[in-house]
């Protein structure tokens, strides 16, 4: 009898089988251990192929020209020479791109591949000026400025999940649409549901944002999330009324569906302080009197 547990690997045996395993083991000593010697000496030999490309932490001239060649393709990173995290989310938004291993590192395949990129189309075409184009799909945020593709951004939107706050649940989607820009919050904002760096409000209580982590695939509560490099120049570029397109994505509603949190008030026309009519002095032949016009306050401003 052999009776194996659920998928901890190990089993019990009746007291029989073991005697026939340790007989077995027994007689077939000298086979076993010449089996088991050859076994590393192959799988040593596999895994010392040196690598071929650049990886996060490495710096010098060779960096350099990554850099710049990924932002010659529009792909957010300046030429500093440093593989940071900037330079990882930019060679990882290339690979989704291009639809490479999502990993960030420029190994052989995402370098042989710069010299060949896809170059993208405009998704939604006369969709504005200044506009997002967010694909689901491939994890990217494509920004336009001037009708023309500005900045590609790595980015993560929903998980898929189910999860559930404060009794309620629903399932982690960032549902496809055509979008505004809603409301804006400056800095950190603190929700039900985490941190957000600078949000902008498009659809009910999901926002473009600034996050610590935006890993290669999707792994949010709903909002699009964008490295923090990217972050405040993504916020400043994004007035109220931005047209925001999420494509590539479920059909679902927004995960419960509520308005955004308080945002920032709307810039208002400065304030004109009321001003008061001099007294004014009406003289006839007879008698002169003195008219004062009482003080009023201007309606506030539309």
């Amino acid at each position: 009898m052999l009776v194996v547990a659920g998928c901890s690997g190990s089993s019990t045996r009746s007291a029989a089988a073991v005697h026939r395993v340790r007989k077995t083991h027994r007689t077939t000593t000298t086979t076993s251990t010449t089996t088991t010697t050859l076994a590393p000496s192959t799988s040593t030999s596999a895994t010392t192929a040196p690598f071929d490309g650049l990886r996060p932490g490495d710096s010098g001239a060779a960096v350099t020209t990554l850099q710049a060649r990924l932002a010659e393709l529009s792909y957010d990173v300046s030429p500093d020479g440093q593989y940071s995290s900037a330079t990882t989310q930019a060679v990882m938004a290339f690979q989704k791109v291009n639809g490479l291993g999502r990993d960030g590192v420029a190994g052989a395949s995402t370098l042989a591949k710069l010299t060949s990129p896809v170059t993208p189309g405009a998704l939604v075409g006369g969709g504005g000026a200044t506009r997002v184009e967010v694909d689901v799909a491939r994890q990217v945020l494509f920004f336009y400025k001037a009708n023309a593709l500005y900045r590609i951004v790595s980015v993560s939107t929903g998980s898929g999940e189910r999860f559930c706050v404060d009794g309620r649940c629903a399932t982690a989607v960032t549902p496809g649409g055509s979008y505004r820009v809603s409301g804006k919050v400056g800095g950190w904002q603190t929700g039900q549901l985490g941190r957000l760096y600078k949000p902008s409000y498009f659809n009910g209580n999901i926002a473009i944002h600034g996050a610590l982590s935006v890993p290669g695939g999707p792994a949010s509560h709903g909002c699009v999330r964008v490295p923090m490099n990217s972050a405040d120049w993504i916020f400043g570029s994004l007035p109220v009324g931005t047209p925001v397109y999420v494509l590539n994505g479920s059909n679902a509603p927004a995960p419960f569906s509520d308005a955004p949190p308080p945002t920032e008030p709307p810039t208002l026309a400065p304030t004109i302080p009321p001003t008061q009519p001099p007294t004014t002095s009406t003289s006839t032949t007879t008698t002169s009197t003195s008219t004062s016009t009482p003080t009023t306050t201007a309606p506030p401003g539309p």
